[in-house]
C-alpha cells in the first residue's frame, strides 16, 4: 500500500531534497541545516497555514493520491458469450441486434417528479471557488447540449459582489446566480437539471426563495458534506476590501481581516490572501424532515440530498431519513476528494473511502429494502474519471444507483477546450493538439456532429462546452461497449453478477465472488452434464 510522502506533493508545490526519505513523516532521511528546500516543513516555516491548500490558488484543481488497500480496480466486469438483457420483450438476442451503437445509455433520478438524462454521469458541485465561477459557461453549456445534469454549488449568492439583500439579510438578487441558471438553461433540450445546493449560510440568507420563486429552479440539493473535507467550503480572496465584505455578510474569514496586525501584514504583502469559510452543519432528523418539506412547500419540484465520507453511522442516517422523506436522489461522496481549495492533508488522510463508502451504502439498502421500505435513487462520487468507473459503479450498487457524480473529469475537458481557444488565438497551440489539424473543426471529433444539429449556433458555444460534449461522448461510446460485451443492452439490467473480485479482500467487503468462485458452479454443471 502506499501512502505518499506526507511531507511534500505536487499539489501543495513542495519536495523532498533527499533520495532517501521517511515513510512516517516524510522527512528526509538526512535534514541538512542550511538546506535551501523544498519541503512543506521548509516552506510553512515562512509562509504558515498557505502551505495547508493547494495551489496555485484559481488556477487548479487537486484530487489526494492516497492508495487504498482496495479500491474499483480490484474489480473486473465480466464478458459473456451468449445471451443478451434489455431487449424488448419477446426478442432473442442475435449478432444484429445488439450491436453496441444500440446500447441505451439513458437514466433517470427522482421519486415522482423524474430527471431523465442521456448518460448516468453529472457534474459534482461547481460552487463559490473562483475555478467554478470563470469557467461556469464552458461547464453549463456543455452539460446541456451533453443531456446531463450540473450541480451549482454552496455560498454563489453569499460571495456575489453584486449581491443585494432586504432588510431582513435575504437575498432579493444575485447575477452570478442568475447568470449561472440561464447559461444552463439555454441549451436545455430536457434532458438533466441544474441542482442548486443550500448549506447553512444559504440556508440562512434565503437561496432557496430566491431561485426557486425568482429563477425557477425545480431542484435544490441540500448538503451535508463531501469526500474532500470534513469542514464546510472555504475559498481564497486576496483583497482585504473583499474579506472585510464577506466578513461583514457573516462568513468566518481567517485571518482576522478587521485585525489591526493581519492588516498591517497585509500592507507589507506578507498575506497575500484570506480564507472565507463555511460553518459545520449540525443534522437533526426532526428538522431535517421539516426542511424537506418547507423547500417543498416552496416549489421545489426535487428535493436531493449531498452527504459525504462520513462513518457508517451517519450514512445510516443518510439513507434511513432520506427514505423516509421521499428523498428524490441521494449522492454519496466517498474519499479521496478532489477540488480546487480543501485541505491537502484533509484531502489524503479523512473520510471513508469511495469503495468501502458504496459497500456499506450497499448492506445498509438492502437491509431497508428487506423491510419493505422505500430506497431513494443513489448517485456515487469520489474519484472517477472513466467509462469503466461508471459500470462498475452502476453494477456494484444494482438496481437502486443511478447515476456516477463526477468531480474533476467533467471539469477538465471544460479547461482543455478553452485553452484550445486561446491557443488558436494566439497561434501557439501545443503540438499534442495541433497534430490533429489547426481549425476547432479539425481538431473537435464532435464539431461536425454539434453544427448539424445546432447550424450556425454552434459557432456561439464556447470550447469547453464543446470539450464536455466531445468527452462525454467518449464516456457514452465507451460504456455502450461494455455494456454490450456483457450482454447489457440497457442500465437497468446491469447488476453485481456482472462483476468478479480479484482479490479475497475485494470479495469480503463487497460481496462480489472471487473471481475463481464466480461461475463455478455453472461451469462444473456443464462438465459434469
Amino acid at each position: 500500500m502506499n501512502l505518499r510522502r506526507p511531507n511534500a506533493n505536487e499539489a501543495t508545490q513542495t519536495s523532498n531534497r533527499s533520495r532517501d526519505v521517511s515513510p512516517s513523516s516524510g522527512i528526509c532521511t538526512r535534514c541538512v541545516d542550511g538546506c535551501r528546500g523544498n519541503c512543506e516543513i521548509f516552506k510553512a516555516t515562512f509562509r504558515g497555514r498557505e502551505v495547508i491548500y493547494p495551489g496555485p490558488f484559481g488556477e487548479i484543481t487537486a484530487g489526494g493520491d492516497k492508495d487504498y488497500p482496495v479500491d474499483y480496480s480490484h474489480l473486473n466486469i465480466q464478458g459473456y458469450a451468449l445471451g443478451a438483457k434489455g431487449l424488448p420483450e419477446g426478442v432473442e438476442g442475435n449478432p444484429d441486434n445488439t450491436l453496441f451503437p444500440m446500447v441505451d445509455t439513458e437514466t433517470e433520478f427522482g421519486y415522482q417528479n423524474k430527471v431523465r438524462m442521456k448518460l448516468p454521469i453529472f457534474t459534482g458541485a461547481l460552487g463559490s471557488t473562483e475555478i467554478a465561477r470563470k469557467n461556469w459557461e464552458h461547464f453549463a453549456i456543455g452539460a446541456a447540449i451533453s443531456g446531463i445534469s450540473i450541480v451549482c454549488g454552496e455560498n454563489v449568492c453569499g460571495i456575489d459582489p453584486a449581491l443585494e439583500r432586504d432588510d431582513k439579510g435575504k437575498v432579493v438578487k444575485a447575477p452570478d446566480m442568475e447568470r449561472r441558471v440561464e447559461l444552463y438553461r439555454r441549451y436545455h433540450e430536457g434532458y438533466g437539471d441544474i441542482l442548486v445546493q443550500l448549506n447553512v449560510e444559504d440556508t440562512r440568507l434565503g437561496v432557496a426563495e430566491y431561485v426557486i420563486e425568482k429563477l425557477g429552479v425545480e431542484t435544490i440539493e441540500l448538503k451535508w458534506g463531501q469526500g474532500a473535507k470534513c469542514i464546510g467550503g472555504e475559498i481564497k480572496v486576496d483583497s482585504l476590501e473583499r474579506a472585510l465584505e464577506l466578513q461583514r455578510r457573516g462568513y468566518l474569514v481567517t485571518p482576522d481581516p478587521s485585525d489591526p496586525a493581519v492588516q498591517a501584514a497585509y500592507r507589507a504583502t506578507a498575506i497575500k490572501h484570506f480564507e472565507r469559510h463555511s460553518r459545520l452543519g449540525f443534522i437533526d432528523e426532526e428538522s431535517f424532515y421539516a426542511e424537506v418539506e418547507r423547500l417543498r412547500s416552496l416549489g421545489a419540484k426535487r428535493v436531493t440530498l449531498k452527504t459525504g465520507a462520513y462513518p457508517m453511522r451517519e450514512l445510516a442516517m443518510a439513507i434511513k431519513w432520506a427514505s423516509n422523506a421521499k428523498i428524490d436522489l441521494l449522492t454519496i461522496d466517498g474519499a479521496p476528494g478532489g477540488t480546487g481549495m480543501s485541505p491537502w492533508r484533509m484531502m489524503e488522510e479523512w473520510g471513508v473511502p469511495t469503495f468501502y463508502l458504496q459497500c456499506m451504502t450497499n448492506q445498509l439498502v438492502e437491509r431497508l429494502r428487506a423491510k419493505g421500505a422505500y430506497v431513494p435513487d443513489i448517485a456515487i462520487a469520489g474519484g472517477f474519471s472513466t467509462e469503466d468507473h461508471v459500470f462498475k459503479v452502476l453494477a456494484l450498487g444494482a438496481p437502486h444507483t443511478k447515476a456516477v457524480c463526477m468531480g474533476r473529469a467533467l471539469m477538465i475537458p471544460g479547461f482543455v477546450g478553452k485553452n484550445i481557444g486561446k491557443w488558436l488565438e494566439n497561434n501557439d497551440l501545443p503540438k499534442t493538439v495541433s497534430e490533429y489539424g489547426t481549425t476547432v473543426e479539425e481538431i473537435f471529433v464532435s464539431y461536425e456532429t454539434l453544427k448539424a444539429k445546432y447550424g450556425d449556433e454552434v459557432k456561439n458555444f464556447p470550447l469547453g462546452a464543446i470539450g464536455i460534449y466531445t468527452f462525454a461522448d467518449k464516456i457514452k461510446v465507451g460504456l455502450q461497449q461494455l455494456m454490450s460485451g456483457s450482454r447489457n443492452m440497457r442500465l437497468s439490467t446491469i447488476s453485481q453478477a456482472d462483476l468478479m473480485a480479484l482479490t479475497r479482500e475485494a470479495a469480503e467487503i463487497s460481496g462480489i465472488p472471487y473471481v475463481m468462485d464466480a461461475y463455478r458452479q455453472e461451469a462444473f454443471d456443464i462438465i459434469d452434464a
